[in-house]
């Protein structure tokens, strides 16, 4: 019985990993038609009882601004084109961090925050994080770091049911996302962390000192010309 048992667990194993690896072949170049954030939130309403209307909609690499691509990896990645999906040393440092208490710290890439809000569900536990290693390590093997960057930017969220870069754009500043101003992109960048209850089009005090760091950090890491090392 214990045979049989385990040789369907690896059966079962063998199938997960094909179709994912499948799937994320096909997302290399088919846009994904939403994320398991979007479906989370959707869920989420139905219990609360506040319904919610979702916006997405896809923009092209070459339609995204550079700038508000230099402003998320300043922002959130500052190491995207150096590391395979995990910058180890803000791991380490976070994991010391949480270890003496406080707030919570995390570390992750922009890959990662991919795999998360594409394939996987909110939450902190071990499976969780073991399927999340697994998505980002077949994203860094199977897409380019440009491609990572475009689904990031399309898949996002920036406010109650506002995902991705246009929809941000257009919710935020009546603007599509190609004619986002560089100050309009340091603001979209600087309020990841809590896009839920920061406004980029009507920051506090502490968004707006981070968008002015953002944009420092834009300038300190070359601007448009960093995107040539992706």
């Amino acid at each position: 019985m214990f045979r049989t048992i385990r040789q369907r667990l690896f059966k079962l194993l063998l199938w997960f990993a094909a179709a994912s690896v499948l799937l994320v072949i096909l997302f290399r170049w088919v846009p994904p038609p939403g994320s398991m954030l979007m479906v989370e939130r959707k869920i989420e309403s139905w219990f609360d009882g506040q319904p919610i209307d979702l916006k997405r909609d896809w923009v092209s690499w070459d339609e995204l601004p550079d700038d508000l691509k230099i402003a998320v990896i300043a922002a959130e990645d500052q190491k995207f084109a150096e590391h395979w999906g995990f910058d180890v040393p803000a791991i380490r440092k976070a994991l010391a961090h949480n270890e003496r208490g406080g707030s919570i710290r995390g570390a992750s890439t922009l890959s990662q925050q991919v795999a998360k809000n594409l394939f996987l569900w909110s939450g902190r536990n071990w499976l969780r994080k073991g399927l999340e290693v697994w998505f980002t390590g077949l994203i860094e093997l199977l897409w380019p770091k440009q491609r990572i960057l475009e689904v990031y930017l399309n898949s996002v969220e920036w406010g109650n049911g506002v995902f991705g870069a246009e929809a941000a754009a257009r919710q935020h500043f009546g603007v599509s996302a190609a004619r986002l101003s560089r100050q309009q992109a340091a603001l979209l960048a600087a309020v990841l962390p809590n896009p839920r209850q920061w406004s980029p089009s009507r920051p506090g005090g502490y968004v707006a000192r981070r968008a002015g760091w953002i944009r420092r950090q834009m300038s300190q890491l070359g601007g448009s010309d960093y995107l040539q090392q992706l």
